[in-house]
């Protein structure tokens, strides 16, 4: 049994001992210059509550309850927003909570969290003592404490001020999620973490690889040293040694003065290669020697520094694929495969997603300066049927659109406000389709938004020709959106001669949502 379910079986009890529409337990963590709650179970309120962290400061409801020792109970009358409206569990509209109490939980003497109890009916806990609340406490400290040894105590405290750190970075996300996939990748992390095994992180793009990097260092013995980050697709050829391996002055023209390389830099840390697969074959081979002998030349420097750098390697593509093309050295693949970690993509996370909007709401909320953005039960259900070809990036994105637009048509007198699906600006066809408002991708609009070059024109066969692609009698949009699609595929790779990565940039996508596009339509991309 895991930590979360032990969890959820303790509140599973607070509600058995008190009637009341829903009970959380919030850890207090550090946060980025202030503490903030965060949800580790809930009972009664919607998943996205699990997504949230909510800064103490920004919360004066659990504020109060932290600073109030034995605990307290708000009258009805309170007048200070509840972090709860809007976010009870099967709610057909958005309701508030009008009854609220809760406790400040301890463990080894100090201050673990909160236990929070809410209620629609104002007078649910009229029967509710100072006795019952501290017995609610006590059960709920023991049981903490048993889950918890101060050995635990004590490496937790440990990996949360790596996370503080990591955070002060920049990187002050988490990886989000209890679905069975994200649980074997979090236990996967884990495992490695310990070890200096070169790790290859592999998914989609906008997945959360660089999420996957941090934890893997933030829990390594190697926390303290630095995490330093490298754009491999942003590495030109001609300064790949440089930003690598630094140079000395006068190595160059322009070199005016002495630089230090990423891999002088993460020295007894840790190096990220992000989208390693972009790496032209000439600064492959100097990876390699380096990965090889952990021996750094500078340009422009007779000296030989030994580096200890632990290597993070991260990419999109398929290496072994590339390797069998010819555009990735195999002796590099298996130096950084060593351990492959795979970040799942969003659609194959279920419920995840609801976590995940849950945090990039509570992120614009303060951004946007609005009182508690939540998703309406019909927006929950459309978040969960579409397919997230853009993955966590587009619908941390999808989100930001949607709460600017729900501030502007709602304002902030409200108690909250309503995310709703038009909001949220998903097709009818939410299943396979993008975002209705931006379609990034030309191949990916539920419509052509453009007219045909010329020279696909002259590819299509007779009466094919641009204007009459999708005007078959008959066809729906779908039926006709998909023949366009198809043959201005089925074109761009006969243009290409057969190379998908070049028909992939002549559209525009990235090259895996190109490749998953061709597979739905039935092209062949074996070419």
């Amino acid at each position: 049994m895991t930590p979360d379910s032990r969890y959820r079986q303790l509140l599973a009890a607070v509600r058995g001992l008190v009637r009341c529409d829903a009970a959380a337990l919030l850890r207090l963590l550090p946060g980025e210059g202030a503490p903030v709650l965060q949800p580790v179970a809930v009972d009664g309120l919607a998943e996205e509550a699990l997504g949230r962290r909510f800064p103490v400061a920004a919360h004066p409801r659990l504020a109060r309850l932290l600073d109030s020792g034995q605990g307290l109970r708000f009258p009805s009358d309170a007048g200070l927003p509840d972090p709860y409206d809007g976010l009870l569990e099967h709610q057909q509209e958005l309701e508030a909570v009008h009854d609220c109490m809760g406790a400040p939980v301890r463990v080894d003497g100090r201050i673990w969290g909160l236990v929070t109890l809410d209620a629609m009916d104002p007078r649910a806990f009229d029967g509710v003592d100072d006795g019952r609340l501290q017995g609610i406490v006590r059960l709920l400290e023991a049981g903490i404490a048993a889950e918890e040894t101060i050995a635990e105590l004590a490496r937790r405290a440990e990996q949360d001020q790596a996370l503080a750190r990591a955070a002060s970075r920049g990187g002050s996300r988490e990886l989000l999620g209890r679905s069975a996939a994200m649980v074997r990748l979090r236990e996967e992390i884990d495992t490695v973490a310990g070890s200096d095994l070169t790790v290859l992180v592999l998914g989609e793009t906008g997945v959360g690889k660089e999420l996957v990097a941090e934890r893997l260092h933030a829990r390594s013995p190697r926390r303290d040293r630095p995490l330093v980050q490298i754009n491999c697709a942003a590495l030109p050829e001609t300064l790949a040694d440089s930003e690598l391996f630094g140079h000395k002055r006068g190595a160059f023209t322009g070199a005016v003065a002495d630089r230090s390389g990423k891999f002088e830099l993460a020295d007894g840390g840790t190096l990220l290669l992000d989208e390693v697969g972009e790496l032209p074959l000439p600064v492959q081979a100097k990876l390699l020697r380096v990965l090889q002998s952990g021996d750094v030349q500078r340009p422009g420097s007779d000296r030989v520094q030994k580096v200890d750098v632990r290597v993070i390697a991260a990419t999109n593509r398929d290496l072994r694929e590339e390797v069998a093309r010819g555009r990735f050295r195999a002796d590099l693949y298996h130096r950084l495969s060593v351990y492959p970690l795979h970040v799942p993509p969003l659609r194959e996370r279920g419920r995840d997603v609801l976590a995940l909007a849950g945090g990039f709401l509570e992120e614009n909320q303060h951004r946007l300066g609005a009182r508690n953005l939540r998703l309406s039960p019909a927006a929950s259900e459309a978040l969960l049927a579409y397919d997230w070809p853009g993955n966590v990036r587009e619908l941390e994105h999808l989100i930001s659109r949607a709460a600017l637009r729900a501030l502007s048509s709602a304002g902030r007198a409200g108690r909250w406000i309503a995310i709703e699906p038009a909001h949220l600006g998903l097709t009818a066809d939410a299943a396979t389709a993008r975002p209705a408002a931006v379609s990034p991708d030309p191949l990916a609009s539920s419509a052509p938004t453009r007219e045909p070059e010329p020279e696909f024109a002259q590819d299509l066969a007779p009466g094919q020709e641009t204007g009459t692609t999708g005007s078959s009698p008959g066809l729906g949009l779908r039926e006709a959106t998909d023949r366009f699609q198809r043959q201005w595929i089925e074109a761009a790779i006969a243009r290409h001669g057969g190379a998908m990565a070049a028909a992939a940039r002549e559209a525009g996508m990235d090259r895996s949502n190109f490749l998953r596009l061709a597979k739905r339509l039935g092209v062949n991309s074996q070419r």
